[in-house]
Order: C-alpha cells, then structure tokens, then sequence
C-alpha cells in the first residue's frame, strides 16, 4: 500500500505522520485516524495501518508524541523500560489529545484521498481511550470507533473518560478487551457498559481470550488468533458505518 510522510499542524505545533492509502486508482475512500499504544509510532503500526488501508481506507498514523522528542523503545523489552514509557504517556494530556484530534480530523478532511462525511478511528493500548473520545469529541464527524485492548476506559470519578462522555458519541463502536485486564478491569467493564446502554451508543463490548496487547504483532503478549478477530470486527464495524 503506498504511504506517505506527511506533517500535520496542530495547535501545539507539526506533527509528523504518514498517510497510507489503498491503490492510487481507489479514488477518494473513508479515513480512518489510527492512535498507537503507549510505545508509539514504530514500523509495527505502519504496517497495521497498511493492511487496514488495503481494506479501502486512507489511513492517518500521527506521533503522538510529536511534542517530545525521545529515543525509540523496543516494544519486545518494554517492559524493561516501563517507567520512561509510562512518562511519556502521562505527558500526553487530555487538553492536548482534544487539540490534536480537532487537527487530525481537519487533516483527513481536507486530503483529496479521503472522502464521505464522517471519519473512522481505532486506538491501542492507551489510543483506544483516545479514539473513543475522539468520538466523543467530534460526534458529527467520527462515525465508527474503536479500542482494542484498551485502558482505562471507565474509571470511577473521572470526568474525562469514555464512559463520563458516552451520552455525546454517535459513532458505532466496538470494545475489544483483552482477558485478565488490570488497565480495564471488571468494574470498569461494567461501568462503560452501562453508560454506553444508557446513552444509546450502537456498541459491542467483546472480551477476546488474550493478554492486553494480543493485536499487536511486536508485543510480548500478541495472540495471532485475536489479532485476526480483532481484524474482521473493524473490517465489519467500518464497512456498516463509514462510506466514500
């Protein structure tokens, strides 16, 4: 799938990232804004973002931590470096991830590869929090989201997760939840469950018997079988919701 190094500029300032696209002749297709995991932008997700482009869709892979410059991890011994991969994900705050979706979208909108009314987001890791409230945030505007494995979606007493902000989405969503999840626990689960039934959210919530990180092929923990799953629920949360 062709990809291309493009910058975006956002209220903070210009972000790198790569637009990938199915065939130069597919003409304008829907876009899909792709958040990675707490690891960042690596080959890893570009290549995811190329298999869910060859799907039909232009695909935006942001760093999102274009604010900082820091050396890449090694996403198979991250373990080994959790606490510099934990600081760089705090320093990504939610005022700051608001203010960049705002500029990912607008990106998306206006490319001439991307087309229809409403745009696509998935999120890994610490990006399905950020995809949903993408969602949230932009409702006229995300019409499918999606978290895969993702943490702390429902927390008791904070105002700023999916589930305090579920009654503004109009996006169809899919929560795919890894098994044993201490980042989504139980009460969680049930948390964002019943605020998403409350608020009339078109939603699946799916526990897939893996570890969290099971969709992403350089982690320890990646499940092939859930990794493919997890592929054809966007492929069908996608194609019921967004259109050229």
């Amino acid at each position: 799938m062709p990809r291309t190094s493009v910058t975006v500029e956002t209220a903070d300032g210009t972000c790198a990232a790569t637009l990938h696209t199915p065939a130069p002749d597919a003409g304008p297709v829907p876009g899909v804004l792709v958040y990675p995991d707490a690891v960042g932008v690596r080959e890893t997700f570009s290549v995811l973002a190329d298999r869910l482009a060859a799907l039909g869709y232009a695909v935006l892979l942001p760093d999102i931590y274009y604010r900082t410059p820091y050396e890449p991890f090694d996403a198979a011994n991250v373990f080994a470096d959790l606490d510099r991969v934990r600081a760089l994900a705090v320093s990504l705050t939610p005022a700051m991830a608001e203010r960049d979706a705002t500029a990912f979208l607008d990106f998306l909108a206006a490319r001439p590869e991307a087309g229809g009314d409403r745009i696509g987001t998935v999120g890994y890791c610490m990006g399905g929090r950020l995809a949903l409230l993408a969602a949230a945030r932009h409702p006229d505007r995300v019409g499918a989201a999606a978290s895969i494995h993702g943490g702390n979606l429902a927390p008791e007493g904070d105002p700023d997760s999916p589930a305090a902000v579920a009654d503004r989405i109009k996006a169809a969503v899919h929560i795919a939840v890894a098994e044993n999840d201490p980042s989504f626990p139980a009460d969680q689960y049930e948390r964002l469950e019943s605020a998403f039934s409350a608020a009339g959210v078109d939603h699946t919530i799916e526990t897939y018997p893996a570890p969290h990180g099971f969709a992403v092929s350089d982690n320890p923990s990646h499940a092939a079988e859930a990794e493919e799953r997890h592929w054809a629920a966007l492929a069908k949360l996608y194609a019921g919701a967004l259109s050229a």
